[in-house]
């Protein structure tokens, strides 16, 4: 009877969420009229706001209808996200400010600049960026710009004309056009007629990999200090453009929760950020609290999320001068879902993103001398504290694309680096002109260039939102060291890629050494054509030039194109790569011969990778994305579902990312190990490793320790256990250069990121330990002390034989977040010499 009790007060309460139909009324203001010419989203989409979820063609269409109606509305098309959707931004203001658009914007950027002090913000209108659902799966941002772009459009009256005066509004409808429209089509397909509110309901499971992601599952709020993305060097651009002076990022969390808007916790807040930052944004979200209230919304604030990452969008605008807000819904993740405070429903989440959305530019307008002059004082102190700081020097004289690489980040956000004018050497390490850079530290982006190549090992708060450490020199892995200005020469104003020479024509062979960032992408295509290649597994020397370990040897006898096709296919991928071919016309050196059988023929690789259910996305998609994007290598991505009837005979190498629980069954792994004794190299990442331990496909001892806590409180025990956790550190190794999964690295040491607990214990055999974690492991971030004992000199990589084949297993994600570039070419020699391992 109970059971039949409950279930009728269910269906009561869901009824009640399904009939409440609500139209455009419930999000908008009753204190302003609206202009009737001004079009409605129903009138463009079709639907009510929150009736359906909103796919992007849609938002498209309705932010050019806007566009076309109104006079305090512009739209640009800045770009393509790898789908080709477009990367719109509104620029929303008054028609007066809208003729004067540039003039202003100047005046506003001149702010940043030296002699600042001699502006008058009085009349200066404030500059808000805002943007939406950056995470395609938290929809109620996205939804809840087209309510917000009809209001600013639409209203009429005092309040609205002061508004629109005093700010220009940069607005961004959806920071992941992708992801949007991936998770949109998961939801309204599976909507019925009857919203079911039940969390079993397939509506409210996504299948992998969510909507949360774009195209090569990146988590898009993650890249605003890396830019590696379409979508995010097309929003870093407007805002170096116009230096908001406030940046609102729109997400959403649990279902269970309520609504979060910063300041996050007080003691995880980066050291680099004033404390003015965090008061303004304390005074901000005083306005959130009373538009929240008048609505009857609950909210919290203080308790959760951080400001420690640069590269969220909500923190971010802090070492730039502005004030970063992230607002956090609880999610419906559908149309309507039951939850701890009710059914929540999609409307609702929606109508609580627009009053956030109004109140910061209530806030704006309210503070906006206060967020000029903050922003001028932020620029003022930056150059006073830069005042005779020297500068910066990195290159790697081995590597000329890692370093235009890096050089291209800070050109995005507008760092002035020079040329060096002549080698030099320090720290044991050679700058080369032209293969380095110098970064003058007397600039106005000085806190952003600490935030990007500082090395900070101690904390205030052992807890972090993200990662500890993103040092970026480490992250490419480049030497670089603190020099004086003495060393620059002009000013690199048009940055461009450094060409390779054109190889001339030889009838004997080329060399290619392996240092270059795009060796695996000219030998890959190299292999394509069909044509042989060797690499050397000792160095030579010839004609003056040392070559190391990993140099690629492409005879010309033998070959299926003749010697002046193979000479133009050649020339034609030195071009296309940036990489250096040197023709020879002997094979007799200074160490081994050319014709040496230490120098072995390389396969061409046919790789396939294990994605789905009990993969890790992001992991997978770094790599799809690297091999895609970056080497132009083919990737076969095998559904864990479709694993079993797989053809594996086909493929040379089978990559298994991060993963958790049992991805695959032990079914899977007979196959697998079959694969490998018959020749393949089965390379697997983190989580992988336990798998293949357990399976017997790679043996390998893992350290364990049992945590104790003493003197721990019930109220501490979360915060005791999250400290024991890597967030995402930067470690030391020690290479073996002489094995081939080193090949390419010039350096003793290779800086590596981590993010784990897993700790592989050294084989006793030194020679099986090609990468090892030094005894002074931490370069950069944060460990605990427990944690860097157990790091100390373990294996950051196992190998072993079985039957004719491989397995290589990395304890750490190489690949991470696409700006690692200085460990991508572990991966590269695990596919191309796996079998020499």
């Amino acid at each position: 009877m109970k059971k039949l009790s409950l279930l009728l007060l269910l269906l009561i309460s869901t009824g009640i969420a399904q009939n409440d139909t609500v139209d455009l009324n419930y999000y908008l203001p009753s204190d302003v009229t609206y202009n009737t010419n001004i079009p409605t989203p129903k009138s463009v989409i079709g639907h009510e706001v929150g009736e359906w979820h909103i796919t992007h063609d849609k938002l498209v269409q309705y932010m050019y209808a806007l566009a076309n109606a109104s006079d305090r509305v512009t739209i640009e098309d800045r770009g393509t996200t790898f789908e080709g959707r477009p990367l719109l931004l509104l620029t929303i203001t008054a028609p007066s400010n809208h003729a004067n658009l540039e003039t202003l914007r100047r005046e506003h950027v001149a702010l940043t600049e030296a002699n600042a002090s001699n502006l008058n913000t009085a009349n200066m209108p404030v500059v808000v960026y805002q943007g939406f659902s950056i995470h395609g799966n938290e929809p109620s941002g996205a939804n809840a710009g087209l309510a917000v772009a009809y209001y600013l459009a639409a209203a009429q009256g005092p309040k609205i004309d002061t508004l629109l005066q005093n700010t220009i509004i940069l607005f961004d409808p959806s920071f992941n056009p992708d992801g949007l429209q991936r998770f949109a089509s998961w939801v309204n397909v599976h909507k019925a007629k009857n919203i079911n509110p039940d969390p079993n309901d397939r509506e409210y499971s996504e299948a992998w990999p969510g909507g949360r992601t774009n195209h090569y599952w990146f988590d898009m709020n993650r890249d605003w200090l890396p830019v590696q993305l379409p979508e995010s060097r097309a929003r870093i651009e407007t805002f170096h453009n116009w230096y908001p002076n406030i940046l609102t990022d729109h997400h959403e969390m649990g279902t269970n929760a309520s609504f979060f808007f910063q300041p996050g916790i007080p003691s995880r807040t980066h050291p680099l950020t004033p404390k003015k930052n965090q008061q303004l944004t304390g005074e901000i979200a005083k306005f959130h609290a009373k538009a929240l209230d008048k609505i009857g919304s609950f909210y919290y604030t203080e308790e959760s999320f951080d400001d420690f990452y640069y590269g969220k969008g909500s923190t971010f605008p802090d070492i730039n001068g502005s004030i970063g807000i992230l607002f956090e819904q609880a999610s419906s993740r559908g149309h309507a879902q039951e939850s701890d405070n009710g059914i929540l429903t999609f409307p609702f989440t929606i109508r609580n993103q627009f009053t956030a959305a109004l109140s910061t530019l209530e806030a704006a307008v309210a503070m906006r001398e206060s967020l000029l002059d903050y922003q001028r004082e932020f620029f003022s102190n930056a150059r006073n504290e830069a005042s005779g700081a020297g500068a910066i020097v990195f290159g790697d004289e081995k590597d000329a694309s890692k370093v235009f690489h890096l050089a291209e980040i800070l050109q995005r956000h507008k760092i002035k680096f020079h040329e060096l004018n002549s080698d030099f050497s320090a720290d044991g390490r050679t700058y080369k002109k032209g293969y380095s850079y110098v970064i003058p530290k007397n600039q106005k982006q000085h806190r952003l260039i600490n935030a990007m190549f500082e090395k900070r090992t101690s904390f205030t708060d052992s807890l972090f939102y993200d990662i500890s450490a993103w040092t970026f020199p480490l992250a490419f892995n480049v030497d670089y060291t603190e020099t004086s200005m003495g060393r620059a020469a002009a000013q690199v104003t048009n940055l461009t890629q450094k060409e390779a020479p054109v190889p001339g024509t030889s009838g004997y062979a080329y060399l290619m050494e392996w240092h270059d960032y795009y060796a695996p992408k000219a030998l890959n295509a190299l292999l394509q054509k069909d044509i042989r290649a060797k690499v050397g597994m000792q160095p030579f020397s010839m004609n003056g030039i040392q070559y190391d370990y990993g140099t690629i040897l492409i005879p010309v006898q033998n070959q299926k194109l003749s010697g002046e096709a193979l000479a133009d296919l050649i020339r034609t991928i030195a071009k296309e790569t940036h990489v250096t071919f040197t023709p020879v016309t002997t094979g007799l050196t200074q160490g081994i011969d050319l014709g040496s059988n230490q120098f072995r023929s390389v396969e061409a690789p046919k790789v396939a990778m294990i994605i789905g259910d009990g993969i890790t996305p992001y992991d997978a998609g770094e790599i799809w994305h690297l091999m895609d994007q970056r080497f132009d290598m083919a990737l076969t991505k095998i559904d864990t579902r479709d694993f079993s009837r797989t053809d594996l005979s086909r493929y040379t190498d089978i990559i298994i990312p991060s993963s958790w629980g049992n991805a695959l069954d032990k079914e899977d792994a007979e196959k697998l190990k079959s694969w490998v004794e018959a020749g393949g190299t089965l390379i697997g990442y983190k989580n992988a490793g336990r798998w293949f331990n357990s399976n017997e496909l790679l043996k390998m001892e893992f350290k364990t320790r049992k945590d104790t806590a003493t003197n721990i409180s019930f109220e501490q025990r979360s915060d005791y256990r999250g400290a024991q956790v890597i967030g995402g550190a930067i470690f030391e190794t020690k290479l073996d250069r002489s094995h081939p999964v080193a090949f390419g690295y010039k350096n003793l040491t290779l800086p590596v990121f981590r993010n784990s607990t897993l700790f592989l214990k050294s084989d006793e055999d030194s020679y099986n330990n090609p990468i090892v974690y030094t005894d002074t492991p931490l370069l950069s971030g944060y460990i605990s002390t427990p944690n860097l004992e157990d790091l100390k000199n373990t294996a950051a990589v196992k190998i072993g034989g079985l039957g004719r084949g491989q397995v290589i297993y990395f304890t750490d994600n190489h690949n991470f977040r696409a700006f690692w570039y200085g460990t991508n070419k572990l991966l590269m020699n695990a596919i191309f010499f796996g079998d020499e391992m």
